[in-house]
């Protein structure tokens, strides 16, 4: 299968991406999570591949791209601004679907709320809307649990604490997300080396350091926060969009999908119950074939 690795330019920001597939099919870009890769959606678009154009970015902080010091380097209009930079290297001037991942689902909504001209469709899977995702956070008991990490991942000593022994808490972390018996220790040390690279761990921290999301301490009494004070009309996805949803993820809560039609009229939700938080590595046909089957409509 042939892969081509190549680089985008965002202003000084270089971003990598690779493409897969047949040029001639319709594109999909696939943008990953956190703490993963470009590799997170490869199972996926390997099974894509012969009849879809995927083209897979590491986004800033990650991999070979680019990974600025400053936390405003971070904020989702820049993270969207690579997106386009990466299409218009990869596919000029073509409309494209976007799908994303966790982080990648939140980049992935910004592009549709600020650039719907460009997308022919909206793949999220276990990904949040943001004003979905806060509102989950201060009003269901347990989203607010499960996102507690988010506070100790912007804390000043996360990287020493996450680095120690191995990356063991950010191993750790993956699976308490969900079950992560796919993970091999060939990927598990792919994983570590990335991570190691220099002012990756700093880089990918600086994305929950640049979010908006208010997580208040567990009982803590918060009205309201920024991002549900937005105009609810700057958060519409106006083309046709897919949530695949696996229903054993620890870090996203159902509660995260309410209210959530509200703004997307041409919704659908596909939920996979035997599958978790990285569904991308525990059912990757499924993903594919519910991918190919809502583009293809």
């Amino acid at each position: 299968m042939a892969r081509r690795l190549a680089f985008a330019r965002n202003g000084e920001v270089e971003i990598a991406f690779e493409t897969i597939g047949r040029r001639d099919g319709p594109a999909i870009v696939m943008l990953h999570g956190f703490p993963e890769n470009r590799d997170a959606w490869r199972k996926v678009a390997e099974r894509l591949a012969d009849r879809f154009y995927l083209i897979l970015p590491d986004q800033r902080g990650y991999g070979p791209s680019a990974k600025p010091k400053n936390v405003e380097a971070y904020r989702g209009r820049h993270l969207a601004a690579d997106v386009l930079a990466v299409a218009q290297a990869a596919i000029p001037d073509q409309d494209f679907a976007l799908a994303g991942h966790d982080w990648g689902a939140s980049v992935a909504y910004a592009v549709a709320f600020t650039h719907p001209q460009r997308l022919t469709h909206l793949v999220i899977a276990n990904g949040v809307h943001p004003w979905c995702f806060q509102r989950a956070i201060l009003e269901d008991e347990g989203q607010r649990a499960a996102s507690q990490y988010m506070s100790r991942l912007k804390a000043g000593d996360a990287e020493a604490r996450l680095s120690e022994d191995g990356f063991r808490r950010l191993m750790n972390m993956i699976a308490g997300f969900s079950r992560s018996d796919w993970m091999t220790a060939a990927e598990a040390e792919a994983y570590r080396l990335g991570w190691s690279l220099p002012g990756a761990l700093t880089a990918m921290l600086n994305w929950y350091r640049a979010s908006p999301i208010v997580v208040p301490e567990v009982g803590a009494a918060v009205a309201t926060a920024p991002v549900l004070e937005a105009p609810m009309e700057k958060m519409t996805v106006s083309v046709p969009h897919l949530v695949v949803w696996g229903e054993q993820d620890e870090a996203l809560r159902p509660a995260c999908l309410h209210g959530l039609v509200d703004f997307a009229p041409a919704l659908t939700v596909e939920r996979v119950p035997d599958a978790g938080h990285w569904l991308l590595h525990e059912r990757p046909d499924t993903v594919a074939a519910k991918i190919a089957a809502f583009l293809g409509r």
